[in-house]
């Protein structure tokens, strides 16, 4: 009996000795096969890698050094208060850089906040990142004229005051007016490219440092973004009236050229809402000298039959568009009309008289003919 339990013992400890062997040598492959790593995979993924780096580097600095870049020259304005930001989108805007960010990121090391001022630049492509920052410096040498642009005015008028004081040409005036895509100013609807008065309503009223033959889209270009502006707190006003921003600009050339040197333009206001609401024709006689590009109080009953969407006599509702640039007040009482009865108005000796009624207002007409 002791043999035969000794014997067990010894079956017993060669088994387990074995199963440990096996496991441990087991542990050790499995080891092995995680430290394995298809090298092809591995040096793919860098191959790849560096292929990606080195294009994006490409890139990147055939935009520093303007390695290869197709040929172009423009001239650039920078305004008074522009951020290095606002000067790469102007440079990207026109071609001369790709990388809006790099250009910020490597300004930085060129100091381009401290060396760009506001003036007008001729630049090119040619011109690598710190060509450009120098290129932008030094305005003061620079001609300027300030004009004033008054309330009322049409798009003709501005580029008539314009071309007067030498601020560019009219060719180009016109041409920027009437062809120019200005994708940072959506108000403008490119339906109407190819007509200048695609910008009626628009040309801000108000004083202007130009430089004098400065570029005619960044002449425009500076009205444009002043109404842009001056008209950024009356958004919510605008999306309450249920009426189109280019609507309310619209009334609001109708309350300027027919108030004059009047304070009642929330008055006007009410009388076109007033029509508008019953559907009565507006009947404005600016709308008139605006289709014949005149200023005068004679509208002839022929005149008043000229087939033109401007027409109000002959059309209900508004006319086409803008017939003038409002002033800021004038947009405001086209946003906020008075509340009143009347329908119908007329001015007499600088005096503007409203009416409830027709009879009321013929018989005033007839006793005091404008002449």
């Amino acid at each position: 009996m002791a043999n035969k339990s000794g014997d067990n013992r010894h079956d017993t400890a060669s088994w387990d000795a074995g199963k440990v062997r096996q496991g441990a040598a087991q542990e050790r492959n499995r080891r092995n096969r995680r430290k394995k790593f298809p090298l092809g995979v591995y040096f793919t993924c860098v191959v790849l890698a560096s292929v990606l780096l080195a294009g994006v580097g490409w890139l990147l600095v055939n935009d520093l050094c303007s390695l290869s870049k197709a040929p172009v020259t423009t001239v650039i304005t920078v305004d008074e208060g522009d951020s290095v930001g606002a000067v790469a989108g102007k440079l990207k805007d026109a071609g001369l850089i790709n990388y809006k960010w790099f250009f910020q990121l490597m300004g930085g090391f060129l100091h381009a906040k401290e060396t760009i001022d506001p003036g007008e630049y001729e630049l090119n492509s040619d011109m690598d990142y710190r060509c450009l920052i120098q290129s932008m410096h030094n305005y003061a040498s620079a001609a300027t004229v300030r004009v004033t642009i008054q309330e009322g005015l049409t798009v003709n008028d501005v580029i008539d005051i314009l071309v007067e004081n030498e601020v560019s040409t009219r060719e180009d005036l016109e041409d920027a007016a009437a062809n120019v895509h200005y994708a940072e100013y959506p108000f403008l609807d490119d339906a109407f490219l190819g007509d200048i008065n695609r910008m009626s309503g628009y040309l801000f009223p108000d004083t202007y440092d130009f430089y004098v033959h400065e570029n005619a889209v960044s002449a425009l270009g500076r009205m444009l973004n002043n109404f842009k502006q001056r008209t950024a707190e009356l958004e919510q006003d605008i999306k309450a009236s249920h009426y189109s921003l280019d609507e309310i600009v619209t009334i609001a050339s109708l309350i300027e050229k027919e108030s004059g040197s009047t304070d009642d333009y929330a008055t006007f206001s009410s009388v076109i809402y007033n029509r508008l609401g019953a559907g009565w024709k507006l009947q404005i006689d600016a709308t008139i000298n605006f289709i014949k590009n005149t200023s005068t109080l004679n509208i002839t009953y022929d005149d008043l039959k000229i087939d033109s969407p401007y027409n109000t006599y002959l059309y209900d509702g508004l006319p086409a568009g803008p017939i003038c640039n409002p002033s800021l007040k004038s947009i405001e009482a086209a946003l906020h009309p008075n509340q009143t009865s009347y329908w119908y108005w007329y001015a007499h000796d600088g005096v503007t008289h409203f009416f409830t009624n027709s009879s009321d207002f013929t018989a005033y007409v007839d006793l005091h003919p404008n002449q």
